[in-house]
């Protein structure tokens, strides 16, 4: 099989969450993944990026929620339900789920990041029973910026699931918290020696972001990292998302802060 062919799929549902996010549902699977695993997905005629798919691995569709920010994604919100996609993958290792079982998981996301934080935390959700307790914390720039804000209130109610936000600026029907991220982290309510971390987000943040979590103690080899970067063949061969020794497209995209913290500027 040809590791550059695209498989051709429909757009089935497109489902605005902001105003420069958005999620497309993909008929069917084209292929299968795990959490943490990326994609490639061609808008034809146009060019390709990838994508860490945002639905669950156990989902009878793929999905992808895109932050509208480039040449390729700017063509593809151009696109309609109907229209026809390539997607090409999986590529990358996933999160390491029979490492975290038995133990609290901690998710920390910022912005889009929370795209493929969903597909991860989906997965646990899929087993639940297998973890202790899954905490997510999350942020985003004002309240209109918050990604799944229809799904958030369904995910509250699981239980053994806990959820806080914040909004680096409110507006009048806010009620929840106000900061960026990184002030949520004052309380972090796991035993910090074994729980993993997970992390994704915009670069600073998770710059932040981990460095909060390795003064509260946090293992350096149980910090997460989406180290999504211009990640082009999906294979290692085109050398365009090398970081330190790492192909982030063949080595990740998730990294550990073990992995990374020598390596200078990591999160550029």
């Amino acid at each position: 099989m040809n590791p550059y062919e695209p498989i051709l799929t429909k757009i089935k549902k497109i489902i605005p969450e902001t105003p420069t996010i958005t999620t497309f549902v993909l008929d069917g699977k084209p292929i299968e993944f795990e959490a943490g695993q990326f994609a490639e997905l061609t808008v034809l005629g146009v060019g390709e990026a990838p994508f860490t798919p945002s639905s669950s691995p156990y989902a009878k569709d793929l999905e992808f929620t895109i932050m509208k920010v480039g040449r390729v994604t700017q063509k593809l919100f151009e696109l309609k339900e109907g229209d026809t996609v390539g997607v090409r993958g999986p590529f990358g290792k996933p999160y390491p789920l029979k490492e975290f079982k038995k133990k609290d998981v901690f998710i920390v996301g910022g912005g889009v990041g929370f795209a493929p934080l969903r597909s991860l935390f989906l997965a646990l959700v899929e087993n639940i029973k297998d973890y202790k307790k899954i905490y997510i914390r999350y942020g985003a720039r004002t309240p209109k910026d918050i990604v799944y804000k229809y799904l958030l209130p369904e995910w509250q109610k699981i239980k053994n699931v806990d959820i806080l936000l914040t909004v680096d600026v409110g507006d009048e029907e806010w009620k929840g918290r106000v900061g960026v991220v990184t002030t949520i982290l004052d309380e972090i309510p796991v035993d910090i020696k074994t729980t993993p971390a997970i992390v994704c987000g915009p670069p600073l943040m998770m710059k932040f972001t981990t460095q909060r979590l390795v003064d509260a103690g946090f293992k350096d080899s149980n910090i997460y990292l989406s180290m999504e970067k211009n990640m082009s063949c999906g294979i290692g061969k085109c050398n365009h998302c090398r970081v330190g020794r790492f192909y982030v497209c063949k080595d990740g995209p998730v990294l550990t802060w073990k992995d990374v913290k020598d390596i200078e500027d990591p999160f550029l």
